[in-house]
């Protein structure tokens, strides 16, 4: 807070130095050095000024400012105060480093670890020369680019609170989180985007000022332009015409600093909203810290690797991983959906941090390519692709990675005579194994460029993608985590790649299974509410206290919502070295109840039809009545190739009937793929348009929103079940 003193007043306020006296310009300090008056919002001081003073108030992060105090050793992770912190570490060990490559932006940027840490500082003081205050929101709507990043670390380290969401969400979407966050100002990505959302923000939200991370601003329309724009390059300006006036003069103490609090809020994420309206999700320095700090365990990233970034940058998954990464020495390039495959090519990376959509668009392009490919190469391939998943199979049999809910270990004799029967048959089939390897694995291998791990979060992981990867040589490490947690709380290590599963808990977290109607603690092996606790759980929800009561209990244990089951501990057995993992197994919310009573997990349904290369997309239905059904999305050119091989292409009625008979196939392909699930799919409703972001049928991270599909196809679905 700014402090202005009118003859001999007396201030009082909160510091982490020992107390300090000032009287009639003289000043006394005792117990520690002073330091320009940087202080936290801890300890005590009093001042006794004689003359008209007038002081701003800057929160700062200490160690990206260089405001601590001097020091010999290098900045110790531990220290860390605020996100921003983590710049001044990295630039002390990887300085030279390319840090970032920005490729298909205007201009390509690419930045080495002080580069880019000069660009956040630049950005910072021209935040503030613009009215950037503490504790302000700010709206930072735009896709993954180097920029989005400055100004996210920027924004944070003015101790300003970013609120995130990117450029595909709809414009009443944006504007309803941007007038529920409180925000006063607003980056965006482009002028293409500033246009389209221009009129209503103008009308309906007023902010302070608008910047432009990309873009010139006479793109802009003119409606709404009496709200001041900013391009990027003018607010970086600012800031070093300020930055290089505090060099030359005294400048900088006319402001008194504090320092960001790591229990301070560092920004609002808004959830995806699978079931209903985004919620804000508040994330504190200290949340996001710990998963920095924490993630190595699973990802253990090395100077000079290189990571591909394909997701939104505001997703907290990509945002957390980038954080961590950054303090690695890594190098990160930018990408999309679009460029992803000729990059996995020309960069190779060592990690790919992504969702499972694309891993199950890799594993059906590879599919797709094997099968156009001759009749001799085609049985070839999958012949071999066979032998190695039964290998891989019996490895995991006598390494003890399967996955069991039973309490009770199996008898010694029982363990080792498995064990046995499993090293048996892996020995045979290694050498099939290796010629494999030879002739498919690597070839596949090097389509995909993946040389290290492929990191999937934010959803489900189909069990016959992960065995498919692990077959072909590709570790996949599969995670777990919310927006209310950071997100992450659980991920397999490479040491322990679990398949099915999502790992074990990240430090200092806990887990617990609790019963679904009665919440009673359940023992390992038992299915029930996930429930979790520790360092990543969020602040709360944004101005919403009695939705924050109803996930967080007064102990502190957070509802996740989803399904599952932790593994029991064995001594012996297939399951001797996974105990403890955590296994998913839907969300409690998605459970369709039948009219019979019975309750189904669609999740399981899904992912098996999902093996079908006639169905690009699905969601299974049913609730409240006798059988479940399911809306299906074709896949288009499968499904008329396999046509044409049932109806002559001269019959007439081909056209009228081509619906009719796709129907006729993705049941019978329903029927093949899902028939060891314990229940199966009845009535078949087929659309034509896909679920995607554009039309609000998929969240901006890829997930299917199984409540907006059920409304919009309503109609249909009630005479579906006529």
């Amino acid at each position: 807070m700014a402090s202005t003193s009118l003859g001999a007043s007396i201030l009082v306020s909160h510091c982490s130095s020992a107390p300090e006296f000032q009287v009639s310009g003289m000043r006394l300090v005792f117990g520690y050095k002073a330091f320009g008056c940087r202080t936290s919002r801890r300890g005590f001081r009093v001042r006794c000024e004689s003359k008209i003073q007038e002081k701003e108030l800057r929160r700062c992060s200490p160690f990206l400012e260089r405001l601590s105090l001097p020091r010999e050793a290098a900045l110790s992770s531990n220290e860390w105060k605020s996100v921003p912190d983590i710049w001044r570490s990295s630039v002390e060990k990887y300085g030279d480093r390319v840090a970032v490559v920005d490729p298909y932006h205007d201009p390509p940027s690419t930045f080495t670890y002080r580069q880019l840490e000069q660009e956040i500082l630049d950005f910072v003081e021209g935040l503030r020369v613009v009215g950037v205050k503490a504790d302000e929101k700010i709206a930072l709507f735009a896709d993954n680019s180097c920029r989005w990043l400055v100004a996210d670390q920027g924004i944070m380290a003015t101790g300003a609170v970013n609120v995130v969401r990117g450029s595909r969400s709809s414009v009443e979407e944006l504007l309803q989180i941007y007038c529920h966050s409180e925000s006063v100002a607003l980056v965006v990505d482009n002028p293409e985007f500033f246009n389209r959302i221009a009129e209503s923000f103008s009308y309906k939200a007023a902010p302070k000022f608008v910047i432009l991370l990309w873009g010139e601003k006479s793109s802009l329309v003119t409606a709404g332009r009496h709200i001041p724009v900013y391009s990027y390059n003018e607010i970086k300006k600012f800031g070093q015409e300020r930055r290089a006036k505090f060099a030359r003069s005294n400048d900088s103490g006319k402001y008194e600093y504090e320092y960001i609090d790591p229990d301070d809020i560092a920004t609002i994420m808004y959830t995806s909203g699978t079931t209903g309206n985004p919620k804000g999700v508040m994330l504190t320095h200290q949340n996001l810290l710990h998963q920095i700090r924490n993630l190595s365990d699973f990802v253990p990233a090395e100077a000079g690797e290189r990571f591909l970034s394909m997701l939104p940058s505001w997703h907290a998954y990509e945002r957390a991983c980038e954080y961590f990464i950054f303090t690695c020495g890594v190098e990160q390039k930018y990408t999309s959906i679009r460029f992803l495959k000729d990059d996995l090519k020309r960069y190779q990376p060592h990690y790919l941090i992504s969702v499972p959509l694309v891993y199950e668009t890799l594993y059906s392009g590879i599919q797709k390519q094997i099968s156009a490919s001759s009749p001799a190469r085609k049985f070839l391939a999958l012949t071999l692709i066979k032998v190695s998943l039964a290998y891989t199979e019996m490895k995991r049999v006598y390494e003890g990675l399967c996955l069991t809910k039973n309490q009770k270990p199996p008898m010694y004799i029982v363990s080792l005579v498995d064990w046995l029967w499993a090293r048996v048959v892996a020995f045979f089939l290694w050498p099939l194994h290796m010629l494999a390897e030879k002739l498919v694995h690597r070839k596949i291998r090097s389509s995909i460029g993946i040389t290290k791990a492929g990191v999937s979060g934010g959803g489900s992981l189909p069990m016959h993608v992960d065995k498919f990867f692990e077959a072909i040589g590709v570790n996949v490490q599969n995670g777990y985590g919310l927006t209310e947690t950071s997100p992450v709380v659980s991920a397999r290590r490479l040491r322990c790649n679990v398949l099915g599963s999502v790992g074990h808990p990240i430090k200092d977290t806990e887990f617990k299974i609790v019963d679904h109607e009665t919440g009673t603690v359940l023992p390992p092996g038992s299915k029930g509410i996930v429930k979790v606790r520790g360092p990543p759980v969020m602040k709360g929800y944004y101005k919403n206290p009695l939705a924050t009561k109803q996930v967080i209990d007064d102990d502190g244990w957070f509802n996740t919502g989803d399904m599952g089951w932790i593994t029991p501990q064995h001594s012996t057995g297939r399951s001797r070295s996974c105990g403890g993992v955590i296994v998913l197994e839907g969300r409690a919310k998605d459970t369709i109840v039948l009219s019979t009573g019975e309750n189904v997990e669609p999740l399981e349904i899904e992912e098996a039809a999902m093996r079908s290369n006639l169905i690009q997309q699905i969601v299974v239905i049913g609730q409240d009545q006798r059988r479940l059904g399911a809306i299906v999305i074709p896949n288009k050119e499968a499904a008329e190739g396999a046509a044409k091989q049932k109806i002559s292409p001269v019959d007439s009625e081909v056209n009228e009937l081509s619906k009719e008979t796709i129907t006729s196939m993705v049941y019978e392909e329903l029927r093949k793929w899902t028939s060891q699930c314990s229940f199966q799919v009845g009535p078949v409703l087929i659309v034509d348009e896909p679920f995607t972001i554009d039309n609000g049928l998929m969240t901006p991270t890829m997930k299917i929103r199984r409540d907006k599909v059920v409304d919009q196809y309503k109609n249909e679905i009630e005479r579906l079940y006529k």
